[in-house]
């Protein structure tokens, strides 16, 4: 493993010798864009694309203060290119303009890589109440477990890969843990809506930036930062199966201070009927203990210590209380009980014109109770699994242009883990198997990604990570990218990455009481490697389209054989997605997203099957009309159906597959006065009962009214 470390500090060195005079050239070009448009509520779906002119892999060097003319002809002909540049600013003046003023800081995340973005507006048109409501509709991902009568066995896949196969970070601050056992998968749904800014969703070189175990891809959730004079939202929502949810901000800032502070509360009974052979399904034929109740906070704050140096804190608190349904029988009487903690610090400093370093400082501790009742011998006994871990992360990230055509991003990641297990169960013939662990684990890695323009038009991407893990030893993580501007409205790029995915500590060494599955402490690290590949293309003045092939390869995949945690076997996947953004014209506009996933067991029992619980096609699509606080928006889902994969019932197979089907869903608000609006959310307009997942059913047509508010 010595050659690995040795290899990467041969790379530093050569890229010094190759370009011996980069720190003598090096300038950052800043730009102040100010644009002044009136209010307007936004129009549906502005999910951004990276932008196709090849001219947008050098930093802009214009200043200019544009009219609402400009800005108008702007939106149509580069409806990418101020976002996707620079980051912009909101200021409230008095007559309800909005400046935004463009700082000149790009996103430095490699450009060969797909990178799609929803912004906070599209999230509240959608009505969306969790942060996996919003991933369901973006390219690529295939979530079980949001909506009515969600399970968490059923999983969230992101490119064929699980929550655990992908990077979770809030702020560019990873909050995965990797607990795999008693439903401990990181929670999506921990963040209030109201708290989000947008959310970013990139894969290849990205993994040398953010961790090895990125097999899926990297999902970033940035949150608002207040500004301007205190400003309060809210909004109250009712609905079919005793649904409501409550969200509120209270956000505002001065110069030099920003602060945010948002909470949300969500509950649903989920108590509906449904067919013969469904899930869960009581004796009154209703579907049972399915019930979700949630209550999060958030709050942040940011200081500018003065005009190079800003330091930010934002905390989170998660209270989550949920039955689990279970897809055998008997009834499953389980409760899950979920508690969390994320605090994260950061100091920004610009060290000079071209040189930013951000310090970052984390805590994250996720507290996980199962419990419920289990049966043996005709008798009744009692269970209960426990998960307590926490996670300090540390990370260093100096972002450098050493001259007009290079730049090297670099830095230490420093993440040490601690878990608390404990099994307890009276069930006579398991109890020798009750235990208590603790277990801790150490990870640091040192990582760089050098990107280099060889051209105007031609942009290559080299990642480096080097991992020191105290489980699994040291291991090495190249990457490496591409992006090439055709012409002003057609790119290609490619990406590849090498990717590891540890074990969970859980699966090592504790076992698991609810399912009666063993550790086992042999398990080896998936291994592979994962890849893309594009264009983006403006089709026309108003229509964006990217397209994406993407791949992966992983080795020893984890699953149950047995009864116990073994190393299986391989999985590739191959896939297809296409993301179309129309602006058809003023106060119209429609997206288009697809994604073919072909997930194919490739050793083992299974080999030649598809993974379960993931839908070989799926398809969303929407369109809306929005002006003087107005707003209608229409949305369509597509699903082939997915292999019932494990739990059957006695006559079923594990090669069977559920039924496709079709949803629809309109949401709408109507203006009452200019800070008061009502909303309505009508979910799956045609009424049918469909199969969402190894047989989870719909309940059918659903409602929510709310009203919400803006002072």
């Amino acid at each position: 493993m010595k050659n690995n470390f040795y290899f990467f500090s041969i790379c530093f060195l050569n890229l010094f010798v190759a370009y011996p005079s980069l720190a003598n050239d090096a300038e950052l070009n800043h730009t102040e864009l100010k644009v002044q448009t009136q209010l307007n509520i936004p129009n549906l779906s502005e999910i951004e694309l990276p932008a196709t002119n090849a001219s947008l892999l050098q930093p802009l060097e214009i200043k200019v203060k544009k009219t609402d003319e400009d800005n108008e002809a702007n939106e149509v002909n580069n409806p990418t290119q101020i976002s996707q540049t620079n980051r912009i600013e909101e200021k409230e003046t008095d007559d309800y303009d909005i400046i935004l003023e463009v700082i000149g800081e790009r996103n430095t995340l490699p450009e060969s890589t797909p990178i799609y973005i929803i912004e906070k507006e599209e999230i509240q048109k959608q009505g969306a109440s969790s942060v996996a409501d919003v991933l369901k509709r973006m390219p690529g991902f295939v979530i079980n477990d949001v909506g009515h009568g969600a399970d968490i066995h059923t999983g969230t896949y992101y490119r064929g890969a699980s929550i655990n196969q992908s990077v979770i970070l809030i702020n560019g601050r990873q909050i995965n843990t990797n607990i795999n056992t008693y439903h401990g998968a990181t929670d999506l749904n921990s963040i209030p809506t109201e708290a989000i800014e947008k959310i970013e969703l990139y894969s290849g070189a990205a993994s040398s930036l953010y961790g090895s175990s990125a097999v899926g891809g990297v999902v970033n959730i940035i949150t608002k930062q207040g500004r301007g004079k205190p400003k309060l939202n809210a909004t109250a929502e009712f609905g079919s199966l005793n649904s409501n949810n409550q969200q509120s901000s209270f956000s505002g800032g001065t110069e030099k201070v920003r602060y945010n502070l948002s909470f949300e509360r969500f509950f649903i009974d989920n108590k509906y009927q449904v067919p013969v052979g469904a899930a869960n399904r009581d004796a009154n034929g209703n579907l049972f203990n399915a019930d979700t109740a949630t209550s999060t906070y958030f709050g942040s704050i940011a200081v500018d210590l003065n005009q190079k140096n800003t330091l930010s804190l934002d905390v989170k608190t998660l209270s989550s209380r949920r039955g689990l349904v279970y897809f055998g029988f008997p009834l499953q009487r389980d409760r899950l009980d979920h508690d969390g903690l994320n605090i994260g610090l950061a100091w920004k400093s610009q060290l000079a014109n071209n040189s930013q370093l951000t310090t970052t400082l984390g805590f994250n501790q996720d507290y996980f109770n199962t419990y419920g009742p289990t049966f043996f011998e005709n008798a009744q006994f009692y269970r209960t699994g426990t998960l307590d871990t926490q996670q300090f992360t540390g990370r260093l990230d100096h972002e450098w242009k050493l001259s007009p055509t290079y730049r090297l991003r670099w830095g230490l990641d420093v993440n040490n883990l601690n878990l608390d297990g404990i099994t307890d169960s009276t069930r006579p013939d398991r109890i020798v198997l009750n235990e208590s662990e603790n277990r801790s684990l150490l990870n640091t890695a040192l990582f760089a990604v050098n990107t280099i323009n060889i051209s105007d038009a031609f942009q290559v991407d080299l990642g480096l990570r080097q991992n020191f893990d105290s489980e699994y030893g040291n291991y090495f993580n190249p990457s490496a990218g591409f992006r090439y501007g055709i012409s002003p409205n057609l790119a290609v790029r490619g990406s590849w990455s090498s990717v590891q995915r540890n074990p969970g500590l859980d699966q090592k060494y504790l076992y698991d009481t609810v399912h009666g599955w063993l550790p086992n402490s042999d398990l080896k690290p998936e291994t592979g490697s994962n890849w893309t590949a594009g264009i983006d293309i403006n089709l026309a003045s108003n229509l964006t389209g990217q397209f994406t092939y993407f791949g992966s390869s992983l080795d020893d995949r984890l699953g149950i054989v047995q009864g116990q945690w073994q190393n299986i076997g391989l999985v590739d996947t191959n896939g297809f997605e296409a993301a179309l953004r129309w602006n058809v014209a003023r106060n119209w506009s429609t997206f288009l997203n697809y994604t073919y996933t072909d997930a194919k067991i490739k050793t083992g029992t299974e080999s030649g099957l598809q993974l379960g619980l993931i839908p070989y096609s799926n398809l969303q699509a929407g369109f809306g009309y929005a002006k003087d606080g107005w707003q209608a928006n229409f949305y369509a889902n597509y699903s082939s159906g997915a292999r019932r994969a494990f739990f059957t019932n006695p006559n079923d197979k594990n090669t069977d597959f559920s039924s496709s089907y079709i949803n629809l869903d309109l949401s709408a608000r109507v203006p009452i006065n200019q800070s008061l609006g009502l909303t309505f959310y009508f979910e799956n307009l045609l009424g049918e009962q469909y199969e969402r997942v190894n047989r989870i059913y719909s309940p059918g047509f659903t409602f929510r009214l709310g009203l919400s508010s803006n002072i």
